[in-house]
């Protein structure tokens, strides 16, 4: 060990960006100096800088809170035993032009939510916590990643712009091509992709990427988010649903230590919920215990206007509203909302949707009418999604037939028939299960956060309309929440009247 007040023979090279500046005199300046997570004492005196007395007290009277510099010296302890560079040269390489938010106490430097997501260059600056956040989203995906390429999966890229809006249920964003003079969706789904990858004899498959979808933005939802969807030929959703279990317990085990989180749905000012993570997870099938849950017998016949009628009936009882229009399978997603997913706090499947809710899964073995499909919900909220996939091409014509008529009434929601997967389903897809996981709300979850733009760097943002173009001194410092070490207001200073070249 180093003994206190002693330095190392060795020299050493260090850079980042000045967060704290204090001075002893005019010869004796201290900094800490933070670099990719880390910090560290820097302790300039004039004694070891090689300067005189003139130059020392220009240089480092000049350095100000956010500058990025670059120190070569010997590392040391200060006779209080700190670790320390004790710096021989010392450079500013590029200056910060405005002062730093400040933190008070056990506060965080900058709390305002609008400048933390539009300028969260400023926010990952001074606030470590935020940093923590995303090193544990990159381990998320790095553990799914590490998951599926033990069992021999091969990672693959599909198209993000697409002749029709398929693999899913939502409503895309288009854009156009003038080269072609054609529109083009934005992929809502990678899964028929990934389908004909399997069909072509790429037994297991992954793909971890972004998904856009043109709904509504919300503390759960934003435009574009991530996902993982893997498909495994000759699996089921049985070998789907042991999959997903061994996945998120363990996932949660390593990153957190232990099964059981605690998580504030309403904000960390509100009592939290816990959430216990050990396998096996609970599991719903959806239409019996829907029906435990209503006390009454649902008509078997799923595609009937005497179902919807029944469905319809039994929001209306219940006083659930369902935005139109009201179709059989958005009167059931309510119902199945209100009933069984508000008893989802711990991870649970709710499992054997109704075809008509599921137009890609494949009929169920031994329940007429339903589909061999899951959804792991946790807290409420739903994290994964699966099925053993329907590889009858005639079959699903006529599923994406019944989409396009839903369509037709107002649901802009529903599938178009994409004729070129249905085509290469006449190929042969061998029995197939598929999975889908939204990485965002996971890492909310696992984060103990209740707003998705939390875990994202650049979440989606409103215009700001009202903001002025050229805000005076003191609004800036208002709006940004900036202040010095002395609590004096923002000032913007010149690179060039202080010497400094980029």
């Amino acid at each position: 060990g180093i003994e206190d007040g002693a330095l190392l023979d060795e020299a050493v090279s260090v850079a980042g960006r000045i967060m704290r500046v204090a001075a002893s005199g005019s010869k004796l300046f201290f900094y800490n100096l933070h670099a990719d997570g880390a910090k560290i004492q820097v302790m300039a005196d004039l004694k070891s800088s090689g300067l005189s007395e003139e130059a020392f007290a220009k240089l480092h009277g000049a350095v100000r809170r956010g500058d990025i510099v670059g120190i070569k010296g010997h590392p040391g302890k200060s006779k209080k035993g700190e670790l320390s560079i004790f710096p021989s040269e010392f450079r500013v390489l590029c200056p910060c032009l405005h002062m730093l938010p400040l933190a008070k106490g056990n506060q965080a430097a900058l709390q305002d939510k609008e400048t933390r997501y539009r300028q969260r260059y400023l926010d990952l600056m001074v606030n470590p916590d935020t940093r923590q956040i995303f090193n544990t989203r990159a381990n998320i995906v790095r553990y799914v990643r590490r998951f599926l390429d033990e069992r021999h999966f091969l990672e693959v890229e599909t198209p993000m712009m697409n002749m029709i809006a398929g693999g899913a249920t939502a409503k895309p964003f288009i854009t156009h091509h003038n080269d072609l003079d054609m529109t083009l969706y934005m992929r809502i789904a990678p899964e028929l992709y990934l389908k004909e990858l399997i069909v072509g004899g790429l037994d297991r498959v992954y793909e971890i990427g972004r998904q856009f979808r043109n709904e509504g933005i919300d503390m759960t939802h934003n435009p574009e988010f991530t996902t993982c969807e893997f498909y495994q030929a000759y699996a089921d959703y049985h070998d789907l649903i042991e999959m997903t279990e061994t996945m998120i317990s363990g996932m949660v085990k390593e990153l957190t230590g232990g099964y059981k989180i605690t998580y504030h749905p309403d904000g960390r000012e509100n009592p939290g919920v816990e959430i216990d993570f050990t396998p096996p997870f609970r599991r719903f099938s959806m239409v019996a215990d829907l029906e435990k849950c209503l006390g009454e017998k649902m008509p078997e016949d799923f595609a009937s206007d005497e179902t919807n009628k029944w469905l319809q009936d039994q929001c209306a009882k219940h006083n659930l509203e369902c935005p139109p229009p009201l179709t059989t399978a958005r009167l059931l997603d309510r119902l199945v909302g209100e009933f069984l997913e508000e008893q989802c706090v711990n991870p649970t499947f709710i499992c054997d949707h109704p075809q008509i809710m599921s137009p890609l899964a494949k009929y169920h073995r031994s329940m007429p009418g339903m589909t061999e499909r899951f959804e792991l919900f946790i807290n409420k909220k739903e994290v994964c999604n699966a099925y053993t996939e329907l590889n009858d091409p005639i079959e699903q014509r006529l599923r994406f037939q019944a989409q396009a008529k839903d369509k037709a009434k107002g649901d802009d929601e529903a599938m178009l028939v994409d004729e070129d997967f249905c085509t290469a389903l006449e190929y042969g897809l061998p029995p197939t299960g598929g999975w889908g996981m939204g990485i965002d709300r996971l890492t909310m979850m696992l984060t103990d956060n209740n707003n998705i733009k939390e875990v994202l760097l650049f979440p989606a943002m409103k215009p700001e309309d009202n903001k002025p173009k050229k805000p005076d001194a003191a609004s800036e410092s208002s709006a940004v929440g900036l202040a010095t070490s002395s609590g004096s207001a923002a000032d913007l200073r010149s690179p060039k009247s202080l010497g400094y070249s980029f």
